[in-house]
């Protein structure tokens, strides 16, 4: 059997849901048969994307809610939550989605920092504070999913505002899964969704051909149901570039490194890279 926020007639909301891993979501939800609001930044991305989540809902546009909403400002997901209530109810699933990634460096542009942490750490927290006590009172199962991203866990040098970011979702929807399993009667779990190599606006980097390493939206929407179904709370993505088990030996040696007292991000350190293959390869 489905998980009951996953079947036919319950309530998703995507955010970040005009474009990429959100939109595929969206659309996944909509062929399942829940209804399905979208919120993403106001123009024509979201208007299209409604369009075409509604042409996959079992009732059409009667089954989709698209609303522009900025998830770094708390009064936007209160109002996201308020319009979805007196449309369809209540939500039952709410994916915490939305990111951005304009790049950074440690001592350069204030403003890149701001956006990212706004985005892609604020959104998650008001997303779930302020979806998920009302999820909880409504007494049926549900489900919060927050985006992270494996550079929150071994924080690759290069772009530290967004592993700044993503390690602070990991973190953040620990604490919650952790909050929600230890209150009396709660139906409602959080799940840490990483994805790995993904082929979508956010990552294309200029390019407009899917890289051979790297998995489509819709594949990696599909694994995220898979394991939803299952139950797991880090669902770690694999990708054409790297399996689970190269995935497994790096986040173990990110948290050897304090284990063992080694540099930080030792695995790009010259001094530590023989130690670093060595240990891929399982010695």
């Amino acid at each position: 059997m489905p998980h009951p926020a996953l079947s036919a007639g319950a309530v998703a909301v995507v955010t970040g849901g005009a474009s990429g891993i959100g939109l595929a979501a969206a659309r996944r939800f909509a062929a399942r048969g829940l209804k399905v609001a979208i919120a993403d930044l106001p123009g024509a991305k979201l208007e299209a994307a409604a369009a075409e989540v509604a042409a996959r809902a079992r009732g059409g546009a009667d089954d989709v809610l698209a609303r522009a909403t900025d998830v770094s400002r708390l009064e936007d997901i209160e109002r996201l939550e308020g319009e979805v209530a007196a449309r369809f109810g209540g939500t039952d699933l709410v994916m915490n989605n939305a990111g951005v990634q304009p790049g950074s460096a440690l001592f350069g542009p204030l403003a890149n920092w701001e956006q990212v942490i706004a985005v892609n750490l604020w959104g998650v927290i008001h997303g779930a504070r302020v979806f998920g006590p009302r999820m909880l009172a409504r007494g049926k199962p549900g489900l919060i999913v927050n985006t992270g991203s494996k550079q929150g866990i071994t924080t690759p040098p290069g772009d530290p505002a967004y592993n700044v970011s993503k390690a602070g979702v990991k973190v953040f929807t620990e604490q919650l899964q952790h909050e929600l399993r230890n209150t009396e009667g709660g139906r409602v779990s959080a799940h840490l969704f990483i994805p790995g190599f993904v082929f979508t606006p956010l990552a294309a980097g200029g390019r407009t051909e899917k890289p051979a390493g790297a998995w489509t939206a819709d594949e990696t929407v599909d694994f995220l149901l898979e394991r939803l179904e299952a139950g797991d709370f880090y669902i770690l993505c694999p990708d054409n570039d790297v399996p689970r088990a190269l995935d497994e030996r790096r986040i173990a040696w990110a948290a050897g490194d304090i284990i063992a007292n080694r540099p930080p991000l030792s695995r790009w350190h010259k001094d530590y890279a023989a130690a670093f293959a060595a240990f891929v390869k399982g010695g």
